[in-house]
């Protein structure tokens, strides 16, 4: 699949790592293993679900090399996309989801992105891009970025903006998963 503006390409199909309430790290594993055995690379993961370390294992256990200082807990050279989740900040912690709007933080998201520009221009990254972003949080991003985001997991109301705006739509879960447990 193409990723709109970069020109650049990640698997069609990805495996999403959230699941509610969190599985153990070595079920996540093993889920993990199984994915790539089947021929899955690409997998959607974020701090919030806490699978970038199972995440990282799994893939360190299939010979991908290097730590880089901002993907410890995946063990790459690099990564295919790297996503801002969501475009909030949040108190440190574990949290139960939804998150309560008291764990928020404030946010700069230009300097966010501009380190994330940063990261695709060092190579870290082959494409950047956002998730969840409103319509006003994607204008106000586009306002000072350099490197447009390739993609973006959005809300309903997104789709016309980015398509105007040559932004890839990614799916969140196309295959389904609301309610299904790691191992299931």
């Amino acid at each position: 699949m193409a990723l709109g503006s970069t020109g650049k390409a990640i698997p069609l199909v990805g495996m999403g790592t959230a699941v509610y309430p969190f599985a153990p790290s070595e079920t996540m594993i093993d889920s993990i293993l199984i994915a790539i055995e089947l021929g899955y690379r690409h997998f959607d993961c974020t701090a919030a679900y806490l699978s970038e370390k199972p995440l990282g294992e799994a893939l360190y256990y299939y010979r991908i090399s290097s730590i880089l200082s901002f993907s410890r807990n995946l063990q790459l050279d690099y990564l295919d996309l790297y996503l801002i989740h969501w475009p909030v900040s949040l108190k440190p912690g574990k949290y139960e989801l939804p998150v309560n709007v008291d764990d928020h933080l404030p946010i700069d998201l230009g300097s966010v992105w501009k380190a994330m520009e940063d990261c695709q221009k060092l190579g870290l990254t082959k494409a950047i891009g956002v998730s969840n972003f409103s319509c006003q949080k994607l204008e106000e991003l586009l306002q000072t970025a350099s490197i447009l985001p390739a993609v973006n997991q959005q809300q309903k109301k997104l789709r016309e903006l980015c398509a105007k705006k040559g932004i890839h739509i990614t799916a969140y879960s196309p295959l389904g998963a609301k309610g299904t447990l790691w191992g299931n």
